[in-house]
């Protein structure tokens, strides 16, 4: 512990030591610049030409719309032999339903249509019927004139009995007087009695016909009450007929159905069956999608989508696109934003922005190289060009201690700390509104040793200009 302010004491000197040889060799390494001429630093001039700002950032391509062929309801799947990558045509098949299933269940539905048809056929026949009636009918008038004919005989019978009985009271009277014999008595009282009992089996005979009428009388109404049914029954075996051509409908409906074309001309993104099995109603089977309609959604920093508006013109590029980039412009701009976290763990509001590539260039892209949806690129949206702008590399303007921008200009071999004002600003290149002119020089890439009014001797380096690519409105 008691070691503490010794080492304090040492650090310090030590590093009073290091900061007096760093001051001698800045001055003695500008003296003999001085000597030797001037300190040589790399330098450009100040020139004219193309520059644009832009916002750069990493996107990905994506297809607006994809197109899911599914099983069109619960079935056995034939096995799809269409694979990933492959070419189709709108109204290609590209997979079905096993063809025996579909077509038996068409004719089983067209059977039960069938027999419901002959079922209202055999319904609706009432030969048999008509014929029932017309001799129940028939015999109801036939017992009619039975019935009037027995009562007839009845009342015939009746009379002949009433007549007999007289006769027997008027035998049974002169009997008495010794006018009639006991023969003649007896006589009469035999023809009383016949007279009786054919009167008494007339008369049951004649209620037995009446009995026989009221029954018979009701076979007609039987038979018209049956046909009245057959309509009510016409009319059930009418509803089971709809629901059995609605059956068969659907069941030609779903054998069309069953046949899965392809809905678009494009290329299979994804196959997720691809044995035979039985598939529930809604299961993905493919996936179809039009590689013309490719875009690019980059998510942008929210403080750096507000300088751009739809149409900006795009710059396309990245491994997946290959050394020549690619042309686009922005079609639109998600109206909100969201909240992402960076590869460092900070949160960053972003907003999505799409991209859609020039005609020509995506069709270069997709007939020249392996190109699809969900691709890495990078996104350069330009934001404000002049085509005539004085400018500076980026790396020659640093930033003073009152935040103004500065350049170390070269006059007169000597260093010049000039401050500037400016315009667009990219990761290459700086305008130049004001502070300097066409064919100045400043200093590249200034270190940190350089001093105003220090004596330089200029490299002059020749830059390539950054590549500066203006999109063609295909």
């Amino acid at each position: 512990m008691t070691d503490g302010p010794s080492q304090v004491r040492g650090f310090m000197k030590t590093k009073f030591i290091v900061a007096a040889v760093v001051i001698v060799g800045v001055v003695v390494f500008a003296v003999a610049s001085i000597i030797n001429g001037g300190k040589p630093v790399d330098a450009v001039a100040v020139e004219r030409g193309p520059i644009r700002e832009f916002v750069e950032e990493r996107g990905k391509t994506r297809l607006p719309q994809v197109f899911q062929v599914t099983m069109p309801y619960d079935a056995r799947i034939a096995a799809i032999e269409i694979i990933e990558g492959t070419p189709v045509s709108q109204g290609q098949v590209l997979a079905q339903i096993i063809p025996a299933d579909r077509e038996l269940a068409v004719l089983a539905a067209k059977s039960a249509v069938e027999r419901l048809e002959a079922m209202i056929r055999e319904n609706d026949d009432v030969t048999v019927e008509e014929t029932s009636l017309e001799q129940a009918r028939n015999q109801v008038e036939s017992t009619k004139r039975t019935v009037e004919a027995a009562r007839t005989r009845t009342e015939a019978a009746k009379a002949k009995l009433d007549m007999a009985k007289r006769t027997l009271d008027r035998m049974s009277s002169l009997r008495k007087n010794n006018v009639k014999t006991d023969e003649e008595f007896e006589n009469a009282q035999l023809a009383h009695v016949d007279a009786a009992l054919q009167y008494q089996q007339d008369l049951l005979q004649l209620r037995s016909l009446e009995a026989n009428q009221a029954a018979t009388a009701l076979s007609p109404r039987t038979i018209e009450q049956n046909i009245a049914r057959k309509d009510l029954t016409h009319s059930v075996l009418e509803k089971q007929m709809q629901e059995a051509q609605v059956k068969l409908t659907q069941a030609e409906t779903d054998s069309v159905r069953g046949v899965l074309l392809s809905p678009v001309t494009g290329v299979v993104l994804e196959r997720l069956i691809s044995d035979e099995k039985r598939v529930m109603g809604g299961t993905v089977l493919l996936t179809v999608g039009r590689l013309e309609d490719l875009e690019v959604e980059a998510d942008i920093l929210s403080q750096e989508v507000v300088a751009i508006v739809p149409n900006d013109p795009v710059e396309i590029s990245g491994p997946s696109i290959g050394r020549q980039p690619a042309m686009g412009k922005v079609a639109r701009i998600y109206p909100s934003g969201f909240t992402k976290i960076s590869s460092l763990g900070v949160e960053q509001q972003r907003v999505k922005v799409i991209v859609h590539f020039n005609a020509s260039e995506l069709q270069r892209l997709i007939k020249g190289r392996a190109f699809g949806a969900e691709y890495r690129v990078r996104v350069r949206v330009f934001t404000a060009s002049n085509e005539d702008a004085l400018q500076v590399p980026r790396s020659a303007v640093f930033r003073s201690m009152t935040g103004d921008w500065q350049v170390y200009a070269i006059r007169d071999n000597e260093l010049i700390v000039q401050t500037i004002k400016t315009g667009i600003f990219n990761d290459e290149r700086v305008e130049v509104l004001e502070g300097l002119k066409q064919g100045e020089l400043v200093v590249l890439a200034p270190e940190s040793d350089l001093l105003a009014n220090m004596s330089v001797k200029p490299v002059i380096r020749e830059l390539h200009r950054a590549k500066d690519i203006f999109s063609s409105d295909d």
